[in-house]
């Protein structure tokens, strides 16, 4: 169903009325709107001093994906998830892999429910919801409502996230959020966000991170290194360090590789020796559990207990081979704790891991 057909909108429920209009409080862009004007994400208007989303069951994407797609590593390993998205984001990122969606000049998709989300997930084998794809903050009432229902009939939660949204929008999805995938790139490089993603600061990421944590949300991590505009050491230094000072040593991360895509395909791929010396930094910061993403068969794709350096978690790419972890979710040999999360949904063993 197109944007046409589908002509409900809905109250957005985190806005404020200011002097100098109807601000909006769920991105850390905060827009303050007039009459008839939308915000930067482009699916938030002003009708009749109402802040109204145009994207409410509007789904633009949706599939079963493996849990380890997201990236989340330590979270319910060897799960399946039912992802979903609208059209539309609050960044410009002119490397966008989902460009498609998430740069649309206005909203399409098919209508759906609340419901009809939980009962797809459950008809194609799914343990959870993964709100993803483009930024979900922008469709996130939809998405507490769906998680909401997701978690009464015994599913999980997770998020794929820039992380540019409000305390108060964190505090609206944390009863039924069990996970989050933030998602860095360029190291955080403030100049890399202002310059090639349209993002004018990145300190409430940050901040996003750290109330995640308060709320007893899981968090990974994941940073993406674009060669030459992108790779910035003492950034995923500086990073890394602050993951160990707030979030704990054990918490994962992944250095991602960039493909050539959307406005920058002059660019090359991002090779295995620039991931690898990110990956060295980011432990000699202190980091236990760091991954390469996008190079598939590299040698950082398993979990190694840290104790005893047995293999705990083999894995293919975004596929799960083998799941040796004790039912406590921790090392099989030495039951040394790796900060494994949603343990109730963890698939162990091998030969269950499905290629989508």
């Amino acid at each position: 169903m197109n944007c046409e057909s589908f002509s409900e909108m809905r109250e957005a429920k985190l806005y404020s009325r200011t002097p100098g209009g109807i601000r909006c409080d769920l991105c850390a862009r905060r827009c303050v709107l007039g009459e008839g004007e939308t915000g930067f994400c482009r699916v938030r208007v002003v009708e009749n001093d109402t802040l109204k989303s145009m994207v409410y069951g509007l789904i633009d994407g949706m599939a079963a994906d493996p849990i380890e797609k997201k990236p989340l590593f330590h979270f319910a390993p060897g799960s399946k998830t039912f992802s979903i998205s609208s059209s539309s984001c609050n960044f410009r990122c002119q490397f966008c892999l989902n460009y498609h969606s998430a740069h649309r000049n206005s909203p399409v998709g098919e209508s759906l429910t609340p419901e009809d989300i939980v009962k797809l997930a459950m008809n194609q084998d799914c343990t959870g919801i993964t709100y993803t794809y483009t930024e979900p903050t922008v469709f996130w009432e939809f998405a507490t409502d769906t998680a909401q229902i997701a978690h009464s009939n015994g599913m999980f939660n997770t998020i794929v996230t820039n992380g540019y949204m409000t305390p108060e929008a964190i505090e609206m999805m944390t009863p039924n959020l069990d996970a989050a995938s933030i998602n860095f790139k360029g190291s955080g490089n403030k100049d890399f966000y202002q310059k090639l993603m349209s993002v004018p600061k990145v300190e409430p990421i940050y901040k996003s991170m750290e109330v995640l944590k308060e709320k007893g949300v899981f968090i990974e991590i994941t940073n993406l290194i674009i060669p030459e505009v992108g790779d910035f050491e003492d950034d995923t230094r500086q990073m890394a360090k602050w993951i160990v000072d707030n979030l704990g040593s054990g918490t994962p991360f992944h250095i991602i590789a960039f493909a050539p895509t959307y406005k920058m395909t002059h660019l090359p791929r991002t090779p295995p020796a620039t991931l690898e010396r990110h990956i060295r930094i980011a432990r000699e910061a202190g980091l236990t559990f760091v991954y390469s993403g996008n190079i598939a068969g590299h040698d950082y794709e398993d979990t190694y207990c840290p104790n005893c350096g047995t293999r705990a978690v083999e894995r293919y790419s975004v596929f799960l081979k083998s799941n040796n972890l004790d039912e406590k979710g921790r090392c099989p040999k030495c039951h040394k704790d790796l900060n494994m999360a949603g343990i109730n949904w963890m698939v162990r063993g091998r030969g269950r891991a499905r290629f989508f």
